[in-house]
Order: structure tokens, then sequence, then C-alpha cells
């Protein structure tokens, strides 16, 4: 090895001993966080006492309350907090536009749309019948928008704007016209993580899961995509086999994510901003920072949802977007309206 590899060899080790601690030092924080959570409540729970449900259960009220609802509602905030962060980082790389968010693709829109037409047919009912609408909406919406804009990243944001705006306008319309039709999606709406941990969520956090795996051992061909098409080809990447993979991880993702809890909005936004110097042009640190981040994020946002308001919650989007609108301004000063 010549002195300069030799060189760059120890540079990079150098930057990634102080990564490799950031991260550890987000999983720490995000253990104590879910620890947390399981506490901060109409009923408190002191820490020690939810550490006593998780591993040493005896059925008091307390320990009922952690393991049966707090306990399977902090791991939904993981798992979506998790996949709306990565797959904002995804859709970030890949659209090469820091500005650009997992609803680009139409995921959103597609869900409300299915919704709103499974509860006008009476398919949409339950919780259940809601799930599955909105997967449903949001995988078809998300193959719609590659199809029509796979051959360059403007083309790709260009299509998602038009179709959200085209689904979510007549979708409005059902609804002024089905008043019943309204009620149901009214709740299925407020992208909120209260009660939706006792929806049938075996399917949708394995798909979470997987996609995450795959977002991870995709990271390093996505490392190539970002110096260009013409570099990616030289080094051996698939450009075209990398961008299809990277929309149907952002599509389960972000479809996943939003069928479970509702639209919550800037996770996907805000966590690859707050990644992205950590990770120092590295796509694979990116996705692993944005893997932890987003469950902080959304974990210390739910339990700020529990306690702002001394009558009830509010709902965890509502506490996203007032987070999300001051970064997106942030952002857009920053990278400038060419980015949009």
């Amino acid at each position: 090895m010549t002195v300069a590899g030799r060189a760059s060899e120890a540079a990079g080790h150098r930057r990634a001993v102080p990564q490799t601690a950031l991260l550890v030092g987000g999983l720490v924080l995000l253990a104590a966080l879910a620890v947390l959570s399981m506490g901060v409540g109409a009923r408190h729970v002191a820490p020690g006492e939810v550490v006593r449900a998780l591993f040493d259960y005896r059925g008091t009220d307390d320990h009922v309350v952690v393991r049966d609802v707090r306990a399977p509602r902090a791991m939904l905030a993981v798992a979506v907090g998790a996949a709306l962060a990565v797959a904002g980082a995804l859709i970030q790389t890949l659209a090469r536009n820091p500005l650009a968010e997992p609803g680009i693709l139409g995921v959103t829109a597609g869900a409300g749309f299915a919704v709103t037409i499974g509860s006008a047919l009476g398919l949409a009912a339950g919780q259940a019948g809601q799930l599955g609408s909105a997967v449903v909406g949001s995988a078809i919406a998300a193959v719609l928008v590659a199809a029509v804009g796979r051959r360059s990243p403007l083309r790709l944001v260009l299509t998602g704007v038009a179709l959200t705006a085209v689904l979510s306008g007549v979708s409005l319309g059902l609804r002024l016209m089905l008043p019943d039709t309204f009620d149901v999606y009214r709740f299925w709406s407020v992208g909120t993580l209260a009660g939706r941990e006792q929806a049938p969520l075996a399917w949708p956090l394995t798909a979470i899961a997987v996609s995450l795996a795959g977002a991870l051992l995709l990271s390093r061909a996505l490392n190539a995509l970002t110096l260009g098409e013409s570099v990616a080809h030289t080094l051996g990447a698939h450009v075209g086999r990398v961008r299809i993979v990277t929309l149907v991880l952002i599509t389960v993702l972000s479809g996943a994510a939003t069928a479970v809890a509702g639209p919550i909005l800037f996770v996907g936004l805000i966590v690859p901003h707050l990644a992205r110097r950590a990770a120092s042009g590295s796509v694979p640190w990116l996705i692993g920072y944005t893997m932890v981040l987003g469950p902080i994020l959304l974990l210390a946002a739910d339990m700020a949802s529990r306690v702002l308001l001394p009558t009830g919650e509010v709902p965890v989007a509502i506490v996203t977007a007032f987070l999300g609108g001051p970064m997106l301004i942030w952002a857009v000063r920053r990278y400038g309206a060419g980015s949009l």
C-alpha cells in the first residue's frame, strides 16, 4: 500500500471512531427514552417500576399499563420513527434533493385516497380495514409515480407532486359528499400513536424491519450513486436496479408507517438533516444515524403529546409539525428555493 493509501485509511479510521461513539450514544439515549415513555401519561409510572414490569411482571395495575399499552406503543413509535426517517434519507439521496420527504412519492395521498374509497364501500370500518386499505393505496400510488417518473429524479418529484394533488382533491370531494366516509377518514387521518398499538401490527412491523435491513444493505450502492450516474457505472453499480430497489424500500417503509399511524409529516425531512453533518457524506452512516434519530424524535414527540394538555392528548403529528415548520424554513434558507 502506498503512503497516500495508508494515510487515507488512517483518516477514515479516525472518522469512524467518533461516528461509532455517536451511534452508540444515540442507542443509549433511545433506550432511555423508551423506558421514560412507558412511564409518562395520565398514570405516572416510575422508571424503576417500568423495568420491573418488563422483566419481572407481577400483574399489578402499573405493570398491566406498561406491558399491555405503553410497551407496544413505544415499540410502534420506534418502528414508525425509524421507517419515516430512513425513507426520508433514501428519497433525499435518490432525488438528490435535500428538501424531499417520503410523501413526495404520493404515498400519503394514496393511503388517504384508499381509506376514503374503502370507507365509502364499507371495507374500512375497523382498524384492520383501514390498515389494509392504506397499505394497498400507498403501494399503488408509489408504483404509478415510479412508473411515470423513473427516468430522472426531477420527473419523479414532479410526478409525485401531481399525483398527490389529484388524489387529495378527489378524496376531499368524496368526503364532502359522504359524511360517514368523512368520519372514518377523520379518525385515520389524525397522525397519532394513541390506540394504534391495539391494531394488528405483525405484518407492518415485519415489513418495516425487513426494509430497514434492506436499506442498510443498499447503502453502499447508494453511496456510489451520489457521485453521479457515470461514476456509479464505473464503480460497478447497477443504477437502474438500485433506483428500483430504493423506490420499493421507500414505498414499504413510508406506506407501512403511514398505514399504522396515519400521516405524520416532517419526520422524514427533519431527521436526515440532523444526521447528515455527522454522517460526513457517507450514506451508510446516514442510514444508521437516521435509524436511531427517527425513533428518538418520535418518542420525544409522543411523550410531549401526552403532557401538553391537561385534558387529553395532542396528536403526535401536531407536535412533529410544530417542530418541522421551522426546520423546513431553515432548510429552504440554507439550500435555496431552487431545491424545491
